[in-house]
């Protein structure tokens, strides 16, 4: 039976809130990759005996507060049953990820050849934000879709991985923006944040290739079992910090860098 929403729930903005929540924890992946690149680095006595103590601290009292408010949040949310827990996933065959590879350099460039027809060239004042960072061929180039609220469809193999054990898969229909090689869709409206992230992607499909960037980023997911830990993404999240910082530099020549420096 369908149970009424209470009076306090109709109080509550839910798109809204459901739109804060996402950007939030766009912020926290971005704090999540920049923390992964500190760990593949550092070792935990170097940070403690060479950090900066005062930086040192404000970032563990910012964690902790991070850490109860959610887990505030966690003791509220009703729990699944223990028949819906999963077994943490098998190593997949050399099969499985040549499958998956083949996945995802597919379902890029279908998208792509989806969405041109409707897709549209940046308009000047993104067109100028981005100058900064990307070369005036790319930001030509590039075509945009702004779905104002219709999502980009979900993949149909995201089932089967999903039945081999693997849940920590990017939710395509909440992300800000995706990128399909050279056409960048957003599932609400285009923000300077999410394109930048977006163009970022397209920089490295550009650089690599298609099909080693899907060979690089299921290899990267084999081993991180986490979407936002994959070398391709940490990459995009933390240029995009920078990005937010106002930092200037060549996106190019970073995505050239970790090429080179096998990053990816």
């Amino acid at each position: 039976m369908y149970a009424s929403p209470s009076p306090e729930e109709n109080r509550v903005p839910v798109a809204q809130l459901n739109l804060e929540l996402r950007h939030a924890q766009l912020e926290l992946l971005s704090a999540h990759c920049a923390i992964h690149q500190l760990r593949l680095h550092y070792s935990t006595e170097d940070l403690a005996r060479h950090g900066q103590r005062e930086v040192l601290r404000k970032s563990v009292n910012a964690a902790d507060a991070i850490l109860k408010f959610y887990e505030s949040i966690e003791q509220r949310i009703p729990q699944a049953s223990s028949e819906s827990v999963g077994q943490p996933p098998a190593e997949p065959t050399d099969q499985q990820i040549a499958q998956g590879i083949q996945w995802i350099s597919s379902y890029l460039l279908a998208q792509r050849n989806h969405y041109i027809a409707t897709a549209e060239p940046l308009d000047q004042k993104p067109r100028s934000a981005m100058a900064l960072y990307f070369s005036p061929a790319l930001i030509e180039r590039v075509r945009i879709v702004e779905l104002r609220g219709a999502r980009v469809a979900e993949p149909e193999f995201l089932g089967q991985v999903r039945a081999l054990g693997f849940d920590q898969l990017p939710d395509v229909t909440h992300m800000d923006s995706l990128t399909f090689v050279d056409v960048i869709a957003f599932n609400e409206k285009l923000t300077e944040r999410a394109l930048f992230h977006g163009l970022v992607h397209a920089v490295q499909i550009e650089v690599l290739g298609l099909d080693l960037y899907a060979k690089l980023w299921v290899r990267g997911f084999v081993r991180a079992r986490a979407h936002f830990t994959v070398p391709l993404e940490v990459h995009a999240f933390s240029l995009a910090s920078k990005f937010a910082r106002a930092e200037k530099f060549s996106v190019e020549n970073e995505v050239l860098r970790w090429a080179a420096d096998h990053r990816y």
